[in-house]
């Protein structure tokens, strides 16, 4: 079967560039199906997918577009309309790969389509902001970035090139296969510095079980492309360790993975263990970037880039607030771990983070707040000891079981 590699955007104002491109790709033995975003005026050569179409699934006639010439709206629209033109494609198997080109508009419009795409689902963006911080672009997608070093406006001795490994890499990628391996049941684990012990003897524990383990760093980005994975459906369970990212969400730290954070496995029904790993802290850059409302708190200086600091019983009874309300949520098998030794590799009784009181400000709102179905465990050794990892992970083979 010969496959079929989508090519998004504007065919009005870049046609000769996209002529190109689909001319190198056809080259190669592979299909094109072309996706026009353009709004100005009339494609060069006709499109599977027109402007009209992207237009219309974005909720919009693209006659009214024209005529209000609103150049946000429009971007808006198409924006929205390219997700999901890509998508309805990707799911009726009509497309194997896609790669768009274009400068901050077109960027935007064609990364909104990948975006809407599943993980290693070939994905290539020729763009003018490439080498600049596409993180706004990119998002959680895995999506390959390729500068094109002078503006996308025409066939030269420099676009020709760019354009030419571009058509290049994503063929290859589509001609790609992944390598054969073992399929097994997949475990999310959520894991820090300061649990990085934990999460060790969990991960073999997992592993000894005939579980695939991920380990996502609680970085932000980290919970965040957890979240959409679970949300995609590609875990079998969670054992959530590592949950400080939600003290930098409710604090202003640097490290928030965002308001959504413990929502996917209770909304997918996935089995779960919860634990307060590391919400002891709240992370910030080095000590002259912390906000000035903080002056005179504690702090602990992880390395010279990132400074800790220890979060207050009245934050943490905010924080186990908040737990319960995200958890209530769970229409799967949860439970919550205490370890009341300590959180993290600093909150011990003989390091600069131990702080009862604050543990207990936790427990005392999560109790206050959860499901009375949902049970929460308490042990006494901290988070890294092996027995407590050795518990969480024997707790959430048991939910997975059955």
């Amino acid at each position: 079967m010969t496959k079929t590699i989508a090519i998004i955007g504007a065919l009005d104002t870049k046609g000769a560039d996209f002529t190109f491109l689909k001319a190198e790709i056809e080259r190669r033995g592979f299909q094109t199906l072309m996706i026009d975003t353009g709004v100005l005026g009339q494609p060069v050569f006709l499109p599977q997918v027109s402007h009209e179409q992207v237009a219309e699934a974005g909720g919009a006639a693209l006659a009214d577009l024209v005529a209000r010439a609103d150049r946000g709206e429009a971007m808006t629209v198409m924006v929205r309309g390219a997700a999901v033109i890509a998508r309805r494609l990707y799911d009726a198997g009509q497309i194997h790969g896609i790669i768009g080109m274009g400068g901050g508009g077109g960027t935007s419009i064609a990364t909104s389509a990948m975006r809407a795409l599943p993980i290693g689902f070939p994905k290539v963006m020729v763009s003018t902001l490439a080498s600049g911080d596409v993180s706004g672009f990119v998002g959680l997608s895995d999506i390959v970035m390729i500068p094109s070093i002078i503006d996308v406006n025409g066939i030269n001795r420099i676009s020709r090139l760019i354009y030419t490994n571009a058509a290049g890499a994503i063929c290859g990628m589509v001609a790609g296969e992944a390598a054969a391996g073992e399929d097994k049941p997949t475990v999310a684990v959520t894991m820090f510095g300061n649990t990085t012990r934990a999460v060790n003897t969990a991960k073999t524990l997992l592993e000894a079980a005939g579980y695939e383990v991920l380990v996502f760093h609680a970085t932000g980005a980290g919970g965040r492309q957890m979240e959409a994975l679970i949300a995609d459906g590609l875990i079998t369970a969670l054992l959530d360790l590592t949950t400080t990212e939600w003290a930098d969400e409710l604090l202003g730290g640097v490290l928030s993975a965002g308001p959504h954070r413990l929502e996917a496995a209770a909304q997918q029904g996935l089995p779960q263990i919860v634990a307060p790993g590391c919400l002891d802290m709240c992370n910030f850059w080095a000590p002259e970037t912390i906000p000035a409302q903080y002056q005179g708190r504690k702090f602990y200086q992880w390395n010279p880039n990132i400074t800790l600091m220890r979060t207050t019983p009245e934050e943490n009874t905010r924080l186990g607030t908040i737990f319960a309300e995200k958890l209530n949520a769970a229409r799967g098998p949860l439970a919550v771990y205490i370890p009341w030794g300590g959180w993290s590799e600093i909150d011990l009784p003989d390091k600069p983070f131990y702080w009862p009181e604050a543990m207990q400000a936790f427990v005392t709102a999560l109790k206050a707040n959860l499901r009375p179905d949902i049970p929460v465990v308490e042990m006494p050794q901290d988070i890294n000891d092996p027995a407590f990892a050795t518990a969480t992970v024997e707790a959430l083979l048991k939910m997975v079981r059955g």
